[in-house]
């Protein structure tokens, strides 16, 4: 099992609050079989796991965390390959790794009835990790999800086949490219401050090479397994969407409540695919009523 190195004790909704936002970083890490993940846990209270998806990283959570930490115990983490975790040399940032890591994380933790929150990938990740392995939830959230294929866009699926130009591309060029992308995941219009913290992990040589190796590894056949075996759910399950999602449309969201038994569905009025960026109050809000 992994070993908590760092921080055992909880941050309050208070630490989180003080913290800037431009300075966001969780503080633990937490060595797991496929290489080291950050993680931080706040609040006290009802165990949520929060798992955010591509290409995001924990910051996308910052806002959401502080309104959850005053009612529940909140454990967020990086994933593989993202923000500050690192996968061993060798290992794939794929989905099926990352339902793997969150199984051993949710083991670390102790948890035996964590409402388990995912967003884009991370949505598959929490269904592929529940259903397959076993992960323990007493209820599920899916924030425009990419569970039924095919959910990649045009552009990723553009990066998968030119994946050698992408590596070779000239830096400046590559960031151009993806501040734009970032910016198309909001509704409202993305602050520079905050798409320079989206961009943070992504900076440099390191990280282009960072973000093609993720981009090489998501792909719609680690949710396969999952969409054969939605019908299988039975804890309550909350399907969140942004109306406005350029990247995911909400029919979509429709056609995943259907395949999951007594899911509800709920909407976000003038948010895009980031819905905890865009609408952080009410997305908390969503999750607190999905608790209760």
């Amino acid at each position: 099992m992994p070993a908590h190195t760092q921080h055992d004790r909880p941050y309050t909704a208070d630490d989180v609050r003080s913290a800037p936002h431009d300075g966001w970083q969780l503080p633990d890490r937490v060595r797991v079989e496929g290489g080291e993940v950050a993680t931080g846990v706040f609040g006290q209270g009802p165990p949520v796991v929060l798992v955010h998806g591509t290409p995001a990283w924990s910051y996308l959570w910052r806002k959401t965390v502080p309104r959850l930490a005053e009612h529940c115990t909140v454990y967020v983490w990086d994933l593989l390959g993202f923000g500050d975790s690192r996968p061993d040399p060798g290992v794939r940032p794929s989905i099926a790794q990352q339902a793997a890591t969150l199984a051993e994380l949710v083991a670390h933790w102790g948890l035996t009835d964590p409402v388990l929150v995912g967003h884009d990938i991370g949505g598959g990740i929490v269904l592929r990790s529940h259903l397959l392995h076993r992960t323990p939830a007493r209820r599920l959230a899916l924030l425009d999800s990419a569970v039924l294929g095919p959910w990649n866009t045009p552009f990723t699926e553009h990066q998968q086949r030119h994946v050698e130009a992408y590596r070779t591309m000239p830096r400046d060029v590559f960031t151009d490219l993806i501040t734009t992308r970032f910016r198309s995941a909001t509704h409202h219009p993305m602050p520079p401050e905050v798409a320079a913290a989206y961009l943070r992990p992504w900076a440099g040589a390191a990280g282009q090479q960072r973000w093609l190796d993720q981009v090489e590894s998501v792909t719609f056949e680690d949710t396969r397994e999952v969409v054969a075996r939605l019908a299988e759910i039975s804890v309550p399950t909350l399907v969140l969407w942004g109306e406005r999602d350029q990247w995911l449309v909400p029919e979509t969201a429709r056609r995943l409540a259907r395949a999951i038994p007594g899911a509800r569905l709920e909407t976000l009025p003038a948010t895009g695919h980031f819905p905890a960026e865009d609408a952080p109050e009410e997305t908390a809000r969503a999750l607190l009523r999905l608790l209760r």
